[in-house]
């Protein structure tokens, strides 16, 4: 019979034996109707096939046969022959699909690859263990109210190039992402980040960072717990842009952040590695391509459409705030000192009041220095150094070593001392 060669589930082993009573005459086709949740047709149905077919009635007609929409074994087989090269060695069934997609142009979903994976020993399918439930903190309900700010270390070009930093811009709101690769984690290649931002986007409300030393004086030994530290050139900066900036006490206050750097460190350096890309300026190129694809595929929609980004305005000079500041102290003679050089304030720009006075010096990302002195820029120049003495004058003669060799001058040897006492008796 059918239910020895086909295996039957519990339900169907249920639905066989009201079937059975029903052709017994132990009850009737209404009442098994309601004990099966099926139409009285559908019963009827049931009983007429079983007088044909047996037991087996009550399986599917396609049990034990393959299915119509069953994709073809040549495609199955090159779909792992192409998973299985050495640069696919790594891909998830997510990431798989994507690339399958794109390369050979196989749209299938990421459960039959999955499925296609496993049986070909290319996943292997790890049961997830219970953790600790977490209450998430709710999304920031604007785009640009709070904006995530943080660099990722990493070989993202897998031995093809230096290892890099990835400084990382993310949304709270939307998961929108914005990153630059930069050789350095540095105050300046992070004001650079910045200024690309602010560009592109506007100024949000709010920027989430860590406690690193470009955002934040560390608090020394011995000071005053409410004693208020000196800010940081980057704090500064965005203080006279009008954005807040937040310090995240641990990793995991900022983990929409940290969790997007574990994503990236796993689908971006497979994007690098299948351009590959082996140095910086490749790696940013193929940054932006996947730039535009994340924020085209992994954004979500804000709760309130209304964007909180502010416009840069006259008032904001980028140029001045994202730079190096200093106020040195202007000389007797107009000049002051800055980045270990000396500068000269031009004469037309002098005015009384100013020697003794602070001014604020602008080392700009572009490499030029810029002065202020009461809101108003002032024409500097460079001092030169002044030229070492004899620099210009003829070279001197060989500097003779021996003069005072042992310890005594070769001139007094031929002096008599008798000689000299007789002459100074007579």
């Amino acid at each position: 019979m059918g239910e020895d060669k086909f295996e039957m589930g519990q339900k169907q082993r249920d639905r066989l034996k009201v079937l059975h009573e029903v052709i017994q005459g132990k009850l009737k086709q209404v009442e098994a109707a309601e004990q099966l949740k099926l139409t009285t047709r559908q019963v009827r149905r049931l009983v007429n096939k079983m007088d044909a077919v047996g037991d087996r009635a009550v399986l599917h007609g396609l049990t034990g046969r393959q299915s119509n929409r069953r994709t073809n074994a040549d495609l199955v087989k090159r779909c792992i022959e192409e998973l299985r090269k050495p640069e696919c060695h790594d891909f998830g069934p997510t990431f798989a699909a994507e690339y399958l997609r794109k390369s050979i142009e196989v749209n299938v979903g990421r459960d039959t690859v999955r499925k296609w994976m496993v049986e070909a020993g290319l996943w292997r399918v790890v049961p997830r263990k219970v953790k600790t439930v977490h209450v998430w903190r709710p999304r920031r309900s604007c785009c640009g109210e709070l904006v995530q700010w943080d660099t990722s270390f990493h070989a993202w070009l897998e031995g093809r190039g230096r290892w890099l930093y990835l400084i990382a811009m993310i949304d709270d709101a939307t998961s929108r992402l914005f990153g630059r690769f930069v050789e350095h984690d540095s105050a300046e290649e992070n004001m650079r980040t910045l200024q690309s931002y602010l560009e592109r986007y506007g100024r949000p409300v709010d920027f989430y960072t860590d406690k690193a030393g470009m955002f934040e004086v560390a608090r020394r030994r011995g000071d005053a717990e409410g004693e208020l530290m000196a800010p940081t050139q980057i704090t500064r900066a965005l203080t006279e842009l009008g954005i807040g900036r937040i310090s995240a006490h641990s990793p995991q206050a900022k983990g929409r952040v940290e969790r997007c750097f574990g994503t990236l460190q796993d689908r971006l350096v497979k994007h690098l590695r299948l351009a590959g890309a082996c140095n910086i300026d490749d790696a940013n190129a193929v940054l932006q391509n996947f730039l535009a694809e994340w924020n085209q595929n992994f954004t979500t929609r804000p709760a309130n459409p209304t964007d909180a980004h502010r416009p840069l305005g006259t008032d904001h000079d980028l140029s001045a705030s994202l730079s190096f500041v200093k106020h040195p102290t202007v000389e007797n003679n107009y000049t002051f000192s800055f980045g270990g050089k000396r500068y000269q304030i031009a004469k037309a720009h002098v005015h009384a009041g100013m020697r003794g006075e602070r001014i604020r010096a602008e080392q700009r990302l572009d490499g030029n220095v810029a002065a202020r002195f009461q809101g108003r820029y002032l024409d500097i120049r460079r001092c030169e150094n002044p030229a070492p003495v004899g620099s210009e004058s003829e070279p001197l003669g060989p500097v003779r070593k021996d003069h005072n060799r042992g310890g005594r001058s070769p001139w007094m040897q031929t002096f008599s001392i008798s000689k000299r006492n007789n002459l100074a008796r007579n």
